[in-house]
């Protein structure tokens, strides 16, 4: 609850609502109340920044610094506006001016969300729906950065080999953050200074130095440590924000030459637009990299308007930069979806000059469409402006005409990817096809399981956790990722499987062997991390394969079963697993019978997408068995050496005598490139079983 003098403050401090800008703005000229706060030559720099981002993107593959250039220009409009309705004496309504902002930004991304969903629909594999109707929920509502931050630590996510028609979301997540954190700064600032009689400007400086500073030293440190995740985080970039409000407020006190203007000018186009070019945008920044692009706009904006026949404002201020300008907003969100989309239908990873050339013309006619007949009807509307309930209604009117379908597209969509698959071995038999003398008995027509929406999703574990004897006694990642399949009264034996994602998918056909043999079958893996006695490269997998080893002595498993080889994708380059024949050899001494899985072939492409979208059969979805696995197992040397340890080997019953399709015997083989699906690995139980009875002798 505010305070009496907080409610008196905020009704003084100012009536009419900020505009913003940048690519989350479609209106982002100042009112032309105050002296100078029309400035033409900030379309031009809006329309540079977009042409930037959108043709780096189509033609380069890069990125440009365009959207540093957005974050900033949006900072220093919504201050130059939050300063003058302040210094006027005029009032303002957080909620009003909240609603305000994000009624001249919805209707334009609601628009793209609804038009990108029917699209995909049609366009997209199954395999990645819920990908993108979770990536739409999450840019309707602003927080698309944080969903990409969360998918780059999820190692068990659905492959992303194609980028999501909402990627370029995450700019306008961060700048919608912004817009309500910042009038929320410059309000209390604001009571502050009517309360003691301060000068706002010195409020707000020292304040957003404070920002900016902080932000800046986390985004260098964040950057250098963990860039993906500092590329769309919000403090990490909060800097570049607090640089065009600190811009805007010791403005006039910048008073330079028109000569020193008029080379400030030239020589911040000329830094933006090389940026890209010049420096490793997408992999150096936020860090002191964006300096570069940020500072560029920075001199533009101080040289302002020169009115020199030489200055770059002029140029900036053209109609035609100014026309493109009032696009930008729209032109940035319809780009990303067309070209991703476009390079979906034309199954190619990059544009070329002709495709993108169509996909610049096409983006840029639905923003121009979208500008004139969706956004400026829409802000134009009077009946939202009269009350206040009118503009609750609208937005939430907005937010429900993409909300309602994407939540029933993601409510359908998880009811089929949780619908059980069932699997029969007469209709789709799977690796057991592939068995010696298999005979298909005569079977009608069936459909290839599992179903597409559940292809991402169709992993195995074990359900339920380590307790008692077989809790770990250290490691919190080691004890939370524990699993255990308990036998029924006493165990015959104790077996414990460890190492990464390819070691825990071949649990849907270990557990059927623990079952019929009342084995208490453990799992404890950790995706990327194969498990070895030797430094693996990884401090994380090192420091999980310490307290593992730990748990190994405490459990004294009778047998251990893990990866022995890696593949390589596209190759048949095969490795042994990282320190597998010294981990093999330290489990031996302790008396540990070891199983060394062969990895099944790996590919640089999603197969079961391909697979999908071009045909089962397709030659571009099925891998020739000679060019991804040898024909001799790396560890072929090591049978004779390591006693206490069997490798078993299931290629024959994952590929082909010459190759290795997407789908065997009606069967999906794999979820993404690499991954086997969990349906299928369960057809492996039978070929398994038989391997390891014959081997295996306890």
């Amino acid at each position: 609850m505010l305070t009496a003098t907080m409610k008196n403050a905020l009704t003084r401090l100012s009536g009419g609502t900020a505009r913003t800008a940048g690519p989350s703005s479609p209106d982002a000229t100042p009112s032309a109340g105050a002296a100078r706060s029309f400035r033409p030559e900030i379309q031009g720099l809006r329309a540079l920044a977009v042409l930037m981002v959108v043709t780096y993107h189509v033609w380069f593959g890069r990125v440009s610094g365009g959207v540093d250039a957005f974050l900033l220009i949006s900072a220093f409009l919504m201050t130059l506006q939050f300063t003058r309705r302040f210094e006027r004496g005029q009032r303002v309504s957080l909620p009003k001016h909240y609603l305000h902002v994000f009624q001249r930004l919805l209707p334009a991304a609601v628009l793209v969300i609804v038009v990108v969903l029917l699209a995909v629909r049609f366009l997209v594999p199954a395999t990645r729906w819920a990908d993108i109707i979770g990536q739409g929920l999450a840019s309707l509502f602003y927080v698309e950065n944080w969903a990409l931050q969360a998918q780059s630590v999820d190692y068990y996510a659905p492959d992303h080999s194609l980028a999501s028609p909402f990627q370029h979301f995450w700019s306008l997540s961060i700048q919608g953050q912004i817009f309500i954190l910042w009038p929320l700064i410059f309000v209390l600032c604001g009571i502050l200074a009517r309360k003691f009689g301060w000068n706002y400007r010195a409020v707000l400086i020292p304040v957003f130095s404070v920002v900016f500073v902080a932000s800046f030293i986390f985004s260098v440190q964040y950057t250098a440590s963990h860039q993906a995740l500092a590329y769309f985080d919000t403090f990490a970039r909060m800097w570049e924000f607090a640089l065009g409000t600190l811009l805007a407020l010791v403005l006039p006190y910048l008073n330079f030459p028109r000569t020193v203007r008029i080379v400030l000018g030239w020589a911040g186009v000329a830094a933006m637009l090389s940026c890209g070019f010049i420096l490793d945008v997408q992999g150096a920044f936020p860090g002191y990299v964006a300096l570069w692009p940020t500072l560029a706009v920075s001199a533009v904006l101080v040289a302002g308007a020169t009115e020199s026949r030489v200055g770059v404002d002029r140029i900036l201020s053209s109609k035609t930069l100014a026309r493109l300008g009032g696009n930008s907003y729209a032109l940035y969100l319809w780009h990303w979806p067309v070209l991703t989309l476009a390079l979906v239908v034309a199954d190619r990873e990059s544009a070329g000059f002709l495709l993108g050339l169509g996909i610049i013309v096409f983006s840029l006619a639905a923003a121009v469409l979208t500008t004139r007949f969706v956004e400026k009807p829409l802000r134009s509307w009077n009946w939202v402006e009269r009350r206040t309930s009118n503009a609750v209604v609208a937005t939430v009117t907005l937010v429900m005409c993409a909300a309602v379908p994407l939540t029933a597209w993601r409510v359908d969509y998880k009811a089929k990817s949780m619908t059980p698959v069932s699997v029969s071995t007469v209709t789709n038999p799977g690796a057991t096809s592939l068995e010696p003398g298999y005979v298909p008995e005569e079977q009608s027509a069936s459909a290839v399981v599992p179903q597409p929406e559940r292809v991402g999703s169709d992993w195995s574990t074990l359900e339920g956790g380590c307790e008692g004897a077989f809790s770990p006694s250290q490691g919190d990642e080691v004890i939370r990722n524990c699993a255990l399949q308990p036998a029924e009264g006493t165990a015959s034996k104790t077996v414990l499987v460890v190492g990464h994602s390819h070691a825990q998918q071949m649990l849907a056909a270990i557990k059927p062997l623990a079952a019929q043999q009342n084995w208490n079958l453990i799992a404890d893996v950790k995706g990327g991390c194969p498990y070895s006695v030797e430094p693996t490269g990884n401090e994380e997998c090192d420091a999980f394969n310490a307290d593992l080893r730990q748990y190994i002595k405490q459990l004294k498993p009778d047998l251990v079963i893990t990866m022995a080889t890696q593949s390589t994708p596209d190759s048949p380059d095969e490795q042994l697993s990282t320190g597998f024949e010294s981990t093999a050899r330290d489990l031996g001494e302790q008396g540990i019978k070891v199983v060394g899985l062969r990895d099944n072939p790996r590919s640089s492409k999603n197969l079961a997408e391909c697979a999908l979208v071009k045909g089962v059969d397709n030659p571009a979805c099925v891998m020739q068995r000679d060019q991804v696995l040898p024909a001799v197992p790396v560890y072929a040397p090591l049978e004779p050496v390591l006693k206490n340890t069997t490798f078993i080997d299931l290629s024959d019953y994952i590929c082909l005598p010459t190759t290795c399709p997407p789908v065997v015997g009606k069967v999906r083989v794999f979820l993404d490139s690499n991954h086997l699906t969990e349906t299928f690995v369960d057809t492996l139980a039978a070929p398994f079983a038989s391997e390891f009875t014959r081997l295996i002798k306890w």
